[in-house]
């Protein structure tokens, strides 16, 4: 009979991740996994790789960060929403025109907190702004892109279905700082992160600030083209670069074992065994109950695709998840108990690299099928 368990997953995963380096899926890869057997919380973190491709590339560990792309709308977005939900300085069904001080078209200003955090605004899902700019970060080109974003038409009507937005994140990282008062970074630093003390593995590097800061064991991503050079320590993400590196969509960066520890707050607290002290349990739950008829989304979380999923075909159809553009995802299985997080740089040095598009759901499939709970 087949082992099954932790040391079949250590086992397992090392020629996968082998074999993803040598066809060149990635240059670099961090993984990480929790679950618990037989009662037992186990975890497993592992690294493969370098940080780029060339002579200044060096191999991947624990403490690599990555540029976590689109994980930033659930894992800082979505919980800075709750946390002033929680403190009652927003509602799930506070529109537009009641939290942004900026004139807006009319088109957008019954748009609600809800519809913006389950993708169900109206805006589309992304236009590539940064093309009417010079690569050059300025103070005020934050203000220009979100004004280039509040005149966008929508696609449809609010609330009439879902459709996956940068657009709407972008607003919504806009709504923590103008109700806060404080800065999108430190305000998810001193709520969400710091009662985790996962502020120095889970954070935002701003354009005005990263280049004093040592890039060497961050994963770099891509050449690229617009800002002519190879980034790495620099958010990927055009549009958050031009913000400052701080956005409602994209700009953090982390490690895989802050990515666990993250999630797996989330899973306690969906569970009902823990609370965090900037949202309740009932107010996380509440967002991850969401869900539309014939769609995957929930508010500030996705959930498996029928077929095709990213996550493979064993994870539970109420898992909650999320991909970033740059390599990166994580899924939590609470029926099962699980949590995989897998972190890559498959962009680097391009992102017409889509090679992960296959690895991914099998290496998910190899985690469920190595632990005997498919």
């Amino acid at each position: 009979m087949k082992k099954t368990g932790f040391d079949s997953l250590d086992k397992a995963l090392k020629p996968l991740f082998k074999n993803a380096l040598e066809k060149k899926v990635f240059s670099g890869a961090a993984t990480a996994v929790f679950f618990k057997e037989r009662g037992e919380e186990k975890r497993l973190i592992q690294s493969f790789g370098k940080t780029r491709n060339d002579r200044k590339g060096t191999k991947i560990n624990n403490k690599t960060l990555f540029d976590l792309a689109s994980l930033t709308k659930s894992l800082c977005t979505t919980l800075c929403i709750l946390s002033l939900i929680e403190n009652e300085k927003l509602d799930w069904k506070f529109c537009l025109k009641d939290v942004i001080k900026d004139k807006i078209p009319l088109s957008l200003q019954e748009i609600n907190i809800e519809q913006l955090l389950s993708h169900s605004s109206g805006l589309i899902d992304y236009r590539p702004f940064f093309r009417d700019f010079e690569p050059v970060y300025c103070k005020k080109t934050k203000k220009n892109i979100l004004r280039a974003v509040f005149n966008e038409p929508l696609a449809y009507r609010p609330g009439e279905k879902c459709l996956y937005s940068d657009l709407g994140y972008i607003i919504l990282g806009e709504i923590v700082e103008q109700v806060s008062g404080k800065n999108l970074d430190r305000y998810f630093e001193r709520e969400i992160t710091k009662p985790l003390r996962l502020e120095k593995k889970i954070f935002f590097r701003p354009i005005s600030s990263s280049k004093e800061k040592q890039v060497t064991n961050i994963a770099a991503t891509e050449k690229c083209p617009w800002r002519k050079k190879i980034l790495q320590g620099e958010v990927h993400d055009e549009h958050c670069w031009l913000m400052g590196g701080v956005a409602g969509h994209a700009g953090l960066f982390g490690t895989a074992g802050g990515v666990l520890t993250m999630t797996e707050n989330i899973l306690n607290q969906w569970q009902g065994k823990r609370e965090h002290p900037a949202y309740s349990k009932r107010l996380l739950q509440k967002a991850l109950g969401w869900k539309k008829k014939k769609q995957t989304w929930s508010m500030g979380f996705d959930r498996p695709s029928a077929t095709d999923s990213s996550a493979g075909n064993y994870f539970s159809p109420t898992s909650i998840g999320h991909l970033g553009y740059t390599g990166t995802s994580f899924w939590i299985d609470h029926e099962r108990e699980l949590i995989v997080v897998l972190l890559t740089n498959r962009i680097h040095p391009t992102r017409k690299n889509e090679k992960i598009k296959k690895f991914r759901p099998f290496f998910h499939d190899t985690v469920v099928k190595s632990l005997g709970i498919q």
